[in-house]
């Protein structure tokens, strides 16, 4: 790996005139003069507008890209955070406004998996298959606000059977089928789905993992499934799929071949369109609701004014369907560009394989996490010398923060002429906090500014707001995309429990952060106990059912954190029953239950037996102290042993705490 340190803040691009003057935020700020009699000179003045005048500036977007309704809103804004109503009264339909873009210029998709060369989708394609699907879910009796379910992958199938839900006004939830099967269940028992979605296997790596077994156990525990539609995607190439001991199920060829107009079910601006989940600390995974009309017009924000998205821009951001970004990926829809769909090992056959098709499919915008930058920066790969990467003009990174190396490296083994776009957001409201934007310079380690109508800012312990100091990540004004509810969240006790428990009226979202006077912000780190590996998050509870299930195991406690070295690092600590000891033998069994149950993305790093979990005196495990020891802080800064049960188990996690800080040399 390359040891040469950059200084943070460090200047490495400034965006062209030419592309200043051609950026849609500059269209929108036109028109802000020409409409409203509003002038910007520049990005920060016009958010600070957009932040002081919340309800003029949600509107203002609204109006700038036409959003068609069958019933216009009364009302902006009604009431404030958490509890803020936005475009009442207003009914759309989000899919009406993917293929308001439709056209024969350009493919609608692309898409290429370790079995499936690099193909594309027309619109016209794209609109008699959604239009096909969408006819043949209602013949099966799904209707508006009912629930589908989707195990499938990132391939084509999973986009169309998403529009064809969204445009009957049904809510669709996904899980990607490499997540263990407890995890499926944990979510989609939640929500009672009607229909599922699901494939047969997948190929990852090169090697084949059947998951019909998987889909049976889902039907035996999802008592509200009326009909499976399988997609025979493992045994495409290899003959008819096997459907032995699964019920009531559809193949996906049979819902296609239906011609018709597609039909646009209005719903209600705040109707749910999807539930995603995100993990707490305690009990079941979170589902995070969000509405039409706030997914259309955030993403149309983010999309647009934000990432600079263009119709027949080529959109790539390498994810799995459990990760927000494959959300985000069909949103570029919306401004007319072509998704590029990938399922398979970002490393295999090698590191080359993403560069590759990045040459061969034109990407405009690449994105990715920062792991796989730093992960293709260590293997000392230098893709710009390899491959014609002249028509990327953005390179995204998120997922976890990029050091000020990994900025470098763009620069100097990518592209010196590319936007590099680091993004923090999540979930919680499918889209970014801390944003990119084409008219500002890129620093080294810093995420260039906050969003428009995003009120972000870091507040210190007592709500004061800080500058150039690190504190929690806060949001002081409301958005449309936050979540309406949580699923099942009776008298809206756990969303109030994960966003407003410290701060009344303020979100906060669970992020270190510091901002600089310019308004970049550079993100520390999770300040709360949610393992965030690969830009998807688990909560620890979910590590522990599966870990303290084991015989061998007493008790347990998991963090996550970034090391110096911009790595992500999961360490777990096990207490183990009686007669047994931590070898090789319970390592490995410990690491396999995990992938199996869970997900190979939250295998821990290491594993190591201690004698006691830390505790606070009301028995609960404390996740966030042991996490800022290991991450550096001072013991006196992260925990109050007064408040805790067994203070002598703190010493261990105090002497481990230099191994992690100096990494060793791998």
């Amino acid at each position: 790996m390359d040891t040469r340190t950059i200084t943070e803040g460090t200047l490495l691009w400034e965006p062209s005139e030419k592309l200043k003057r051609e950026a849609n935020i500059t269209d929108y700020m036109a028109w802000l003069k020409q409409e409203r009699g509003l002038k910007f000179n520049d990005y920060n003045t016009l958010w600070q507008w957009s932040v002081a005048n919340i309800g003029d500036f949600w509107e203002s977007l609204w109006d700038y890209y036409q959003i068609k309704a069958s019933r216009p809103y009364q009302k902006v804004l009604d009431g404030k955070m958490p509890a803020a109503k936005w475009f009442s009264g207003a009914e759309l339909n989000y899919v009406e406004h993917v293929f308001r873009r439709a056209t024969t210029d350009h493919p609608a998709l692309l898409f290429q998996s370790e079995t499936v060369p690099l193909s594309g989708l027309s619109w016209d394609e794209l609109y008699a298959r959604v239009s096909s699907v969408a006819a043949s879910m209602r013949d099966m009796g799904v209707r508006r606000g009912d629930r589908v379910a989707s195990f499938l992958p990132n391939i084509p199938e999973t986009l169309i059977a998403f529009l064809s839900t969204a445009s009957i006004g049904a809510i669709w939830s996904s899980c990607s089928p490499d997540f263990g099967t407890r995890s499926v269940i944990d979510r989609f028992r939640q929500i009672e789905p009607k229909i599922l979605f699901a494939v047969d296997g997948y190929q990852y790596g090169g090697k084949a993992f059947e998951r019909r077994s998987a889909v049976t156990q889902l039907q035996g525990v999802l008592p509200s499934l009326e009909k499976t539609v399988m997609v025979p995607y493992l045994s495409r190439a290899g003959g008819a799929v096997d459907l032995e001991g699964l019920k009531k199920v559809v193949l996906w060829d049979d819902l296609l071949g239906r011609a018709g107009e597609l039909v646009y079910e209005q719903v209600p601006f705040d109707h749910p369109i999807w539930i995603v989940y995100s993990s707490g600390t305690t009990g079941l995974p979170k589902g995070l609701v969000h509405g039409h009309g706030g997914v259309l017009l955030e993403f149309l924000k983010f999309q647009g004014l934000q990432m600079d998205v263009h119709p027949g821009d080529r959109f790539f951001w390498f994810s799995t369907t459990g990760w927000v970004m494959w959300n985000i990926v069909q949103g570029s829809l919306l401004m007319g560009a072509t998704p590029v769909l990938f399922d398979g090992s970002p490393g295999y056959p090698d590191m080359d394989l993403l560069w590759d098709l990045a040459e061969r499919a034109r990407f405009t915008l690449f994105g990715t996490s920062a792991a796989y930058i730093t992960a293709c920066m260590g293997a000392g790969m230098e893709p710009g010398r390899q491959h014609d990467l002249s028509s990327i003009k953005v390179l995204g990174s998120t997922g976890s923060p990029l050091s000020p190396e990994g900025f470098r490296w763009v620069y100097e083994s990518v592209k010196k002429d590319v936007w590099l776009a680091s993004v923090s957001g999540g979930t919680d409201i499918v889209s970014g906090f801390l944003d990119a934007v084409p008219i500002l310079p890129v620093n080294a380690g810093e995420l260039q500014c906050r969003g428009l109508g995003i009120k972000a800012a870091a507040f210190d312990e007592d709500g004061n707001e800080l500058i150039d100091q690190v504190g929690e990540l806060v949001i002081t004004e409301p958005m449309p995309s936050m979540p309406l509810f949580l699923w099942n969240d009776q008298d809206n006790k756990r969303y109030m429990e994960s966003y407003f428990d410290l701060y009344p009226g303020v979100w906060r979202h669970g992020d270190w952060i510091r901002f600089s006077p310019r308004g970049s912000a550079v993100i520390q780190g999770r300040s709360d106990s949610t393992l965030n590996r690969q830009g998807v998050r688990m909560g620890s509870s979910e590590i522990y059912r599966v870990v303290e299930d084991l015989p061998e195991i007493k008790d347990s406690l998991i963090v996550g954190f970034e090391t110096p070295d911009g790595k992500y690092h999961m360490p777990l600590f096990v207490v183990l029953s009686e007669g047994y000891d931590l070898d090789e033998a319970l390592r490995d069994k410990i690491n396999r239950s995990i992938r199996r149950a869970l997900s190979p993305r939250h295998v821990p790093d290491r594993i190591f037996a201690i004698p006691q979990v830390p505790q606070t005196l009301n028995g609960k495990k404390l996740e966030v102290p042991v996490k800022k020891i290991l991450a550096g802080f001072p013991l006196e800064k992260a925990v109050n042993r007064d408040s805790m049960a067994n203070p002598e188990t703190i010493s261990y996690f105090v002497d481990l705490a230099g191994e992690f800080a100096s990494p060793a040399e791998e």
